[in-house]
């Protein structure tokens, strides 16, 4: 599972049409980036990862889901477990994954990486200020869950959210476990599961 699965035709770019009646003023050149592309993350793209999910989350909960140090440890230990969506090579969405060998989350799932499990902890899924109320959180996940059914051994996705945040889950195909075991000052969760098996070229509900 240490492996990234390059052949995924989830992570190939995608390129936006341009709109009608807009005319280019000159053609593209072949070395512009693409203008719009999902890869997996790595280190060096903390920095931007920890600006996007700071700016989300400080203002809501007063404190992020993972710091710095965290976002660092997890894309250097399992790179193929995240997802980042950049638009002309700026990150603009992105989840963090774990993996996971329990039934349940617990505290430590907070800070750990099991390798070599068959559920992923997904963390935190976050968009750039600029780039919400456009469906590009429920277009991501849709991607990074397809993705997944492409990684071998994987089964489920486990994740914990705040109460209002359940609808959005249980659209994108997560059943509710029940209160999470996960306890954060002043704030409670919902546990969410999602099953990996079936089809892993499945359409995508145009509803979502």
């Amino acid at each position: 599972m240490t492996q990234q699965v390059s052949n995924s035709p989830f992570l190939k770019p995608f390129f936006l049409k341009t709109p009608v009646g807009v005319v280019s003023p000159r053609p593209q050149r072949r070395h512009t980036l693409p203008a719009s592309e999902f890869r997996n993350l790595n280190p060096q793209d903390a920095i931007s990862v920890f600006e996007i999910e700071r700016e989300a989350f400080v203002s809501v909960s007063g404190e992020c889901p993972l710091t710095l140090d965290e976002v660092l440890n997890f894309l250097g230990q399992c790179p193929e477990l995240s997802l980042g969506w950049f638009e002309e090579g700026q990150l603009v969405a992105f989840i963090i994954g774990s993996g996971w060998d329990k039934e349940r989350l617990a505290q430590e799932a907070m800070t750990q990486h099991v390798p070599d499990t068959t559920t992923v902890h997904i963390h935190v899924l976050s968009v750039h200020r600029h780039c919400r109320q456009q469906g590009k959180g429920s277009i991501l996940l849709w991607r990074y869950l397809q993705y997944l059914r492409c990684v071998p051994g994987l089964r489920r996705a486990l994740l914990i959210c705040e109460e209002f945040l359940v609808p959005f889950y249980l659209k994108a195909g997560f059943k509710e476990k029940g209160p999470s075991a996960i306890s954060v000052p002043n704030m409670c969760f919902r546990e969410m599961e999602y099953m990996l098996g079936g089809q892993a070229y499945a359409r995508r509900n145009s509803g979502c």
